[in-house]
């Protein structure tokens, strides 16, 4: 067992979460029980994941997107109201780690992505340590780095193929990150792998003559939230469950 204020504390110190720019508020992000016991994790904190946690009687719940975006309306109506609603009725706390969990360099979605496809880190894609670079022992053609892809995610992804060129420089974001491929490029990346695809994406991997990988938003993000929790549960002796969600985004 643990003290919400002990979590979220040691989490912040962990994830170094002062260092991020970002787009909503890390740590908690609604307060419910002071101490906890078991731990729900997912993805997003969406409905079904909520549902999912209440089920299974969750302290707490702990995400890579939770709430109060920018640029979002500040109005807590529809379905953003019946998500709060049910974790305050339960009294389930809500925390959310963005950016920091993205690049965190043991418990990251990208650290564990690249964990997953035996990629080295040698170098980071921005200032806030947010997309990496790395290399493969020795050099593999793009059709076999999209079968170890696919099956190490079970997801079939959209491929754009910049040529005929074999990969021995890597460079991936985990999410919706496509917009990193001109980084990527500049980088001297022979592929880059990231969450989703955009129209211009395609035009840009072509000419640039960089393979693109687009592997899901959802999918290249489950891997962080569960390595930290599993830190965590180890940390403070705590119950875990992984909730996945269905999302072919």
């Amino acid at each position: 067992m643990v003290t919400l204020t002990e979590l979220v504390s040691y989490t912040h110190k962990l994830l170094n979460v002062e260092q991020f720019q970002d787009y909503s508020p890390n740590g908690l992000q609604i307060e419910g029980k002071q101490h906890i016991q078991m731990l729900a994790t997912g993805v997003t904190a969406s409905l079904d994941v909520i549902q999912k946690a209440i089920e299974m009687k969750a302290d707490a719940l702990m995400v890579h997107h939770g709430y109060f975006w920018k640029g979002e309306s500040q109005t807590i109506t529809g379905f953003k109201k019946k998500r709060i609603a049910l974790l305050i009725k339960h009294d389930i706390s809500l925390l959310a780690y963005h950016l920091p969990l993205d690049a965190h360099i043991q418990y990251g979605n990208n650290a564990c992505l690249g964990k997953m496809l035996g990629i080295t880190t040698t170098d980071v894609m921005d200032k806030q340590g947010i997309g990496n670079i790395g290399t493969f022992k020795s050099p593999i053609t793009l059709s076999r780095l999209v079968n170890q892809v696919e099956q190490l995610l079970s997801k079939r992804v959209v491929v754009i193929a910049g040529g005929e060129h074999p990969i021995k420089r890597i460079a991936w974001c985990s999410g919706g990150a496509q917009k990193y491929l001109m980084n990527a490029a500049a980088m001297g990346a022979d592929v880059y792998l990231s969450g989703e695809i955009s129209e211009n994406t395609v035009h840009e991997a072509r000419e640039l003559g960089i393979h693109y990988i687009a592997a899901g938003h959802h999918a290249t993000e489950r891997y962080g939230i569960q390595a930290l929790a599993q830190h965590l549960t180890t940390t403070f002796c705590l119950k875990h469950e992984y909730i996945d969600s269905d999302n072919p985004a």
